[in-house]
C-alpha cells in the first residue's frame, strides 16, 4: 500500500520543534507520500521554517491563545478528528512525550483505530508495520495494522536521526476549530523548567550514569566532576537509584526514563538490567565500570572495566584534565 498522507505531531517549544518532531518527520520522509505536521501552539508560524527544513510540505496550525494553558489532549484531538475526516491521512506519527501519548490516545478512542506505542521503528512495505520492543526490551516484535485509517503510533526519542531535506518553509494551513469549553476547565497555571548547567542528557554527545554501585547518592558528585572534565557531558541514572530518591526522573535512561544515543556512553556501576540498557545500548561507544566481572552490561560494553567505580573515577577525572593540560 502505498502512503498518500503522513502526518506528524509537532510539539513547538520557543518557537523551536521539539527534537522528537523532526526525528519523525525525517522518518516520514522516507515512507514516500506527502508528508504534513501538525501544530497546536500560537508560536506554529515561526516553527514552520524549521519543519519545512525537515520535509513538511504543509503546517496545519492551531494558533489559538488558548492552547498556551489548556491540556492539550482533549482539543487536539477534537480538532484533528474534524482534519482527518477531511484530508484522509494514511499514517499520523507521535513522538512518546506527556502530549503526544494523551493527544494520541484519545485521537485514537475518538476514531476507533488503534495506536501503537512505544515504536522503534516503522515500513510502509504493503501495510504499515511498526517495530517495538516486548518483555523487558528482551524482543523485539514489528506489527500490522490491519484494517481503518489512519495508522496511530507513538515513538521513543531518538529512535531516529533528524535530518534536514534541504526544503522550504512548509505551507501553513489555520486549523480553525475551536477549544470546546469542557477542555478549559483544566489549564496549566505554572511550568518550571529544569535548570542544567551543562547539555541536555537526550543531546549531550557524552552521557555518563550511575547506578546502585555508587553506594550512595553524594557519590554521583564524582560523576559531576567527570562530566565537567570532559566538557559538553550530561550525568544521567539508572532507575534503581531514581526509585531509591537518589537523584530526580529527569535523570533517569532507560525504558521508562530518556532514550539517548552520545558518542559514548559510561555506566558507573550499572549492573546493565534490560529496562536502563534499552535506553542506551544505541551509543556509539559504551564504556562500563562494575566491580563485578558477571555484570550484564559488559556483554554491551565496547570498553569494561572491572575495578571499584569510586577508585576509578577520581583517577579518570584527573587523568583527562592531565590530558588537556
Amino acid at each position: 500500500m502505498a502512503l498518500g498522507r503522513i502526518w506528524v505531531f509537532a510539539e513547538v517549544l520557543q518557537g523551536k520543534p521539539v527534537p522528537v518532531a523532526l526525528e519523525l518527520l525525517t522518518k516520514a520522509r522516507s515512507l514516500g507520500g506527502t508528508v504534513e505536521a501538525l501544530v497546536f501552539s500560537p508560536e506554529a508560524e515561526a516553527a514552520a521554517a524549521d519543519l519545512g527544513a525537515h520535509g513538511a510540505e504543509t503546517v496545519y496550525a492551531a494558533t489559538d491563545q488558548a492552547y498556551v494553558e489548556v491540556l492539550l489532549g482533549g482539543p487536539a484531538a477534537d480538532a484533528i478528528a474534524e482534519l482527518v475526516a477531511e484530508q484522509q491521512p494514511d499514517l499520523i506519527l507521535f513522538g512518546m512525550t506527556q502530549d503526544g501519548r494523551d493527544v494520541a490516545g484519545r485521537l485514537a478512542a475518538k476514531l476507533g483505530v488503534p495506536v501503537i506505542a512505544n515504536g522503534l521503528d516503522v515500513s510502509a512495505d504493503g501495510d504499515v508495520a511498526v517495530e517495538t520492543s516486548i518483555f523487558g526490551a528482551s524482543l523485539n516484535v514489528t506489527t500490522k495494522f490491519d484494517g481503518g485509517k489512519p495508522a496511530i503510533a507513538i515513538f521513543r526519542p531518538k529512535s531516529f536521526a533528524a535530518e534536514p531535506s534541504g526544503g522550504a518553509s512548509a505551507k501553513v494551513v489555520p486549523i480553525t476549530t475551536a477549544v470546546a469549553e469542557k477542555h478549559r476547565s483544566a489549564r496549566v497555571v505554572d511550568r518550571v523548567a529544569d535548570v542544567a548547567s551543562g547539555p541536555k542528557l537526550e543531546e549531550a554527545p557524552v552521557v555518563i550514569s550511575g547506578g546502585r554501585g555508587l553506594g550512595d547518592p553524594k557519590n554521583f558528585e564524582l560523576l559531576e566532576q567527570l562530566a565537567q572534565a570532559i566538557g559538553n557531558a550530561a550525568v544521567g541514572a539508572s532507575r534503581a537509584v531514581v526509585d531509591a530518591g537518589w537523584v530526580p526522573y529527569s535523570m533517569q535512561v532507560g525504558q521508562t526514563g530518556k532514550t539517548v544515543k552520545p558518542s559514548v556512553y559510561i555506566a558507573c556501576g550499572i549492573s546493565g538490567a534490560m529496562q536502563h540498557t534499552v535506553g542506551m545500548k544505541g551509543a556509539k561507544a559504551i564504556v562500563a565500570i562494575n566491580k563485578d566481572e558477571n555484570a550484564p552490561i559488559f556483554k554491551l560494553a565496547d570498553l569494561g572495566v572491572v575495578g571499584d567505580v569510586l577508585k576509578i573515577v577520581p583517577q579518570l577525572v584527573e587523568e583527562v584534565k592531565a590530558r588537556k593540560g
